[in-house]
């Protein structure tokens, strides 16, 4: 439980954070963590997970926790 965050006033777990950002589902996620950056959209706090959406690739993705903006480092 330790590894849940509060997302848009929504309790996640790593890998639904890691599906929130990949906007599907994905295979595997770690730990959440802190950015060391705010929201361009809204100064909000943003968490960082990193993440699998196929065998082949590892993405680490960055989501807001009180808005919508998300980004991922494909981008």
């Amino acid at each position: 439980m330790a590894d849940n965050r509060v997302v848009q006033g929504r309790m996640v777990t790593p890998k639904k954070l890691a599906e929130l950002i990949e906007g599907e589902s994905v295979m595997d996620a770690e730990a959440i963590e802190e950015a060391d950056r705010e929201c361009p959209e809204c100064g909000g706090d943003v968490l960082e997970v990193g993440y699998m959406p196929s065998v082949t690739a590892f993405v680490t993705g960055q989501k807001c926790q009180d808005c919508d903006w998300s980004a991922t480092d494909e981008e």
